[in-house]
């Protein structure tokens, strides 16, 4: 396997997906916090790409997970990246939602004062909106309860 990071994670990605029965391609790009891994979905039934995105991104959300923690192995702190699992534009379509979702908790805080509660993230989805939400320097983030039932609360400062 290649030394480069990124490439480490293509080839990785593939060999997984013909282990599975979906042999394709995997496109890899290098964006500024992490490597995304484009799976081809071209070369895939339509049932195959439900399967590998699972319900409400589960399976893709595990994936990431497994690219994340078998990648980073053996590596120093400095060495580790993070890579993002992307099947037919789910990740980007999911990232505009929680950006509403987002939008949605920074209104009902500022007018009413009150704490507002999300539920039902993954906890990849609930890192993605505490940095979201930071920009706000008003509003404070913290995750409450125990999964599979944790939540994203925000609140004013």
């Amino acid at each position: 396997m290649s030394d480069r990071p990124i490439d480490r994670g293509q080839q990785w990605l593939k060999q997984l997906l013909t282990l599975a029965a979906c042999p394709t391609e995997v496109h890899a790009e290098e964006k500024p916090d992490c490597y995304w891994l484009t799976i081809d979905h071209t070369n895939l039934t339509p049932e195959q790409i439900d399967i590998l995105i699972g319900a409400k991104g589960s399976v893709l959300d595990s994936i990431q997970y497994l690219a994340n923690t078998i990648l980073n192995l053996g590596q120093t702190p400095d060495q580790q990246a993070a890579y993002t699992i992307e099947l037919n534009n789910y990740r980007s379509h999911r990232q505009a939602e929680l950006e509403a979702i987002a939008l949605n908790a920074v209104a009902h805080v500022r007018e009413t004062g009150e704490e507002f509660e999300i539920k039902s993230l993954s906890s990849a989805e609930r890192r993605q909106l505490h940095n979201l939400l930071k920009e706000y320097d008003d509003l404070e983030t913290y995750s409450r309860g125990q999964e599979p039932d944790r939540r994203l609360v925000v609140y004013r400062r």
